[in-house]
């Protein structure tokens, strides 16, 4: 007879391990980038995935205002908004948001790929994104992510 026993791990905030990676925006599909920033964030890559706890990792978006996005979506893609007042909905394009807020772009594709609780938007708080090459998070030693 045979007496493997297994155990399932479940990982809770004090065992998980959190690293710092770093992913470069320039040229990349906004959609093929979101989803592997979102699955990064969520830890969903790790052997100890817990769906109800925050295991993923930190990661930092640089070039953000230099994301692509395929076909006529630079002027198609809508961003919608409102601001509470009757008729207050606002319309904003994709090529406007980029040349307004490049951030913008890539923080609303990976918010949309999270889940929509508290601990989703506990997850969004580990993204870091930055228009530019630079970043203030070199004392994090963060490791390349590739695309």
């Amino acid at each position: 007879m045979n007496t493997l026993s297994y155990k399932t791990v479940s990982a809770n905030k004090e065992t998980v391990t959190k690293e710092w990676l770093i992913v470069d925006a320039e040229g990349a599909t906004l959609g093929r980038l979101a989803t592997a920033v979102a699955s990064a964030l969520r830890g969903k890559h790790k052997t100890n995935f817990t769906p109800h706890v925050d295991c993923g990792d930190n990661v930092i978006v640089v070039n953000a205002g230099k994301v692509s996005l395929s076909g006529t979506k630079w002027d198609d893609k809508e961003y919608v908004r409102h601001t509470g007042y009757p008729g207050g909905q606002r319309i904003t394009k994709a090529k406007d948001m980029l040349r307004k807020k490049p951030i913008s772009l890539v923080e609303a594709a990976v918010r949309g790929m999270l889940p929509k609780t508290r601990l989703g938007r506990a997850i969004y708080k580990n993204m870091h994104v930055y228009a530019g090459p630079s970043h203030p998070h070199e004392a994090q030693k963060p490791k390349k992510l590739e695309l």
